[in-house]
């Protein structure tokens, strides 16, 4: 039996995604916990900033460090709001230099349908396997987050910038979809200003998850209200855990949970 704080599992690439669940005194492996029993039984909180014992709020934190944290900046989730390089604080400067002033990479992705985004250029192949997408391009690289933020705001007009995860867990990703229709979108409609910053060549990727059945109908576990769940193991897609009976859990979602994990 392990116990801990639940956190985004880290991953590595390879011919599949292998995926690891870190906790205080253990790292799970779930990769080898496929087609094995697992259980997960809910056993209270831990804010991710502060580590008090009390309800989490969003995003792992409790109330007071989601609005206080730089960690759970408004930035985070809307890049085009970043300041740093006008040398301005949101929560702590410091911090939001190191994260914003560094390189940024605008995307497309393929996971239920294309979609745009922006990431750290060292964390580009860790976020598509985030959103669980089968397929990614990388399109641009801008010197900060801002730049990014702005020229994702312009392909939002045209582009969606969240992931059906119901569709991604459902199934590989539609192979009819390719990005040949949103590159040639780019390549005639993108302002002179953010073409200088174009990938040459752009940077494509394929990615397989390690699933041996993908659920029929998803049903997502809310482990706070049934406090305890069994099941097969049969999948991890994205942040997603992926049982026998359709049942999926996303780890990413329940950040800030204490859990106690029985694997059979």
């Amino acid at each position: 039996m392990f116990s801990g704080v639940l956190k985004k599992m880290y991953t590595e690439i390879d011919e599949e995604v292998k995926y690891y669940l870190d906790f205080e005194h253990h790292i799970i492996n779930f990769n080898q916990c496929l087609d094995k029993k697992i259980s997960l039984k809910f056993d209270g909180y831990e804010c991710l900033s502060c580590h008090k014992e009390i309800e989490v709020f969003r995003q792992g934190f409790c109330k007071n460090c989601f609005f206080k944290s730089p960690l759970a900046g408004e930035w985070i989730m809307r890049p085009e709001l970043s300041k740093a390089h006008l040398n301005i604080e949101d929560r702590n400067l410091d911090y939001e230099r190191k994260i914003q002033m560094q390189p940024h990479i605008v995307y497309f992705a393929i996971s239920s349908h294309i979609k745009v985004g922006v990431t750290r250029k060292s964390q580009l192949i860790t976020r598509w396997i985030d959103q669980g997408a089968d397929r990614g391009l990388a399109l641009f690289e801008f010197p900060n987050r801002y730049l990014a933020g702005t020229c994702e705001v312009l392909l939002k007009k045209n582009f969606s910038d969240k992931t059906n995860w119901r569709k991604m867990l459902s199934s590989v990703s539609d192979q009819s979809l390719n990005f040949k229709e949103a590159e040639q979108f780019v390549d005639n409609n993108i302002d002179d200003k953010l073409k200088v910053y174009q990938l040459q060549p752009r940077v494509y990727k394929e990615i397989n998850f390690p699933v041996i059945k993908y659920p029929d109908k998803v049903n997502s576990l809310n482990l706070k209200k049934d406090k305890l769940y069994s099941g097969q193991l049969k999948g991890i897609k994205g942040q997603y855990l992926i049982f026998e009976d359709s049942t999926v859990f996303n780890i990413r979602s329940n950040e800030g949970l204490r859990v106690e994990i029985n694997i059979e």
